[in-house]
């Protein structure tokens, strides 16, 4: 069984969906508002200037939506999975870009340095298909079955309002 299938892990990955299903309707209706989201065992967190109320409206209509197949809304842009990849094929491919080809062991960082650049370029373009593919297919999931709202908890952290989406 693959590691995302774990009953433990697929539970984050609902929540995850969910989460970005909500601030896609949060930023449809408040389009300069800026939220960032976490999921978390027990819902998902939203860091932000929302009320709860919204937040509450906006959660039962991402997992309407959700539960009538719209599962495109489990896919966000600014999803951290999308740096994550694009760091780790950039920084992959800049390693291996930086490793001495054989017929050159003298060569310098500073002649391997247009290489090392080229392939971090090359592998952030390369990322831009790869992090939604990579949230569709191992970070988020989209079957929500029959998951509720049950209460939002404000969790305010310094000057940043926090809330606790909790689902069940």
């Amino acid at each position: 069984m693959p590691a995302f299938e774990v009953p433990f892990v697929n539970k984050y990955r609902r929540h995850h969906a969910i989460e970005h299903a909500t601030i896609h309707v949060l930023t449809r209706d408040y389009p300069y508002l800026q939220l960032i989201g976490r999921a978390t065992n027990r819902g998902f967190l939203v860091y932000g200037e929302v009320s709860a109320e919204a937040l509450k409206r906006a959660t039962a209509e991402a997992l309407l939506r959700l539960q009538s197949g719209e599962v495109g809304l489990a896919i966000h842009p600014r999803c951290g999975t999308n740096l994550a990849v694009t760091g780790l094929l950039a920084g992959g491919m800049a390693f291996v870009a930086s490793l001495e080809p054989g017929s050159q062991k003298n060569a310098s960082i500073t002649n391997r340095l247009p290489a090392m650049l080229l392939a971090s370029l090359i592998a952030v373009f390369l990322a831009l298909p790869l992090g939604p593919l990579v949230q569709e297919k191992i970070t988020t999931a989209t079957d929500v079955g029959h998951l509720h709202l049950v209460d939002i908890q404000a969790q305010p952290v310094g000057r940043m309002p926090v809330h606790h989406v909790l689902l069940s």
